[in-house]
């Protein structure tokens, strides 16, 4: 009898952690934003008008939040075509990253979730474990008013035309000049 009752609490234990095993995927009921991550919904014309600047489609910017990661704001930036990424970095150097694509990739990553217009999903680098890329997955959601500036600052209208910037500290020649481009012709 003590035998069985010493036995029984790893044999729990074991059930326990096995229950966690296997291909993370959640549904969007589970993919709801965390109740600390912020109050209001990011404005949509804000939030597109910031995205389309940097090359991203609107409806593939999403963001997560796991306990002890933070975004690195120089992370953030276009995921294939116009698809979105961000890296969640902790003080030990692990690092959660985000990727959002269109549903067409949805179905070929472990911790993935489909979401309205697209899939998101999530890989860990440096020790991260499977626990904590699932909580992560769970907390994706779209950004609120508090995350967006963090997330994709206010574009700087220099780049905003298309036309490179125009700096008037360069020399016109020498070191630190325009590069010199052309083709010697044979013969001269």
């Amino acid at each position: 009898m003590i035998r069985a009752v010493r036995v029984l609490p790893p044999l729990l234990l074991a059930a326990a952690l096995l229950t966690g095993c296997g291909t993370e995927k959640a549904g969007s009921a589970d993919s709801g934003a965390p109740a600390d991550a912020g109050t209001a919904p990011a404005d949509q014309a804000e939030l597109a008008a910031k995205a389309k600047a940097l090359g991203m489609a609107p409806e593939l910017v999403y963001v997560t939040a796991a306990p002890g990661f933070t975004l690195a704001q120089q992370s953030v930036g276009v995921q294939g075509d116009d698809g979105f990424s961000a890296a969640y970095t902790d003080r030990t150097g692990a690092v959660i990253h985000l990727y959002t694509d269109h549903l067409r990739y949805a179905g070929q990553h472990k911790y993935e979730v489909v979401e309205k217009d697209c899939v998101v999903w999530l890989e860990g680098e440096g020790g991260v474990s499977g626990a904590v890329l699932g909580k992560a997955l769970r907390a994706v959601h779209r950004p609120t008013a508090g995350e967006l500036d963090t997330l994709l600052p206010a574009p700087d209208p220099a780049f905003t035309d298309g036309e490179p910037v125009q700096r008037g500290d360069l020399p016109t020649n020498g070191d630190g000049g325009p590069p010199d481009n052309s083709v010697p012709t044979p013969g001269l």
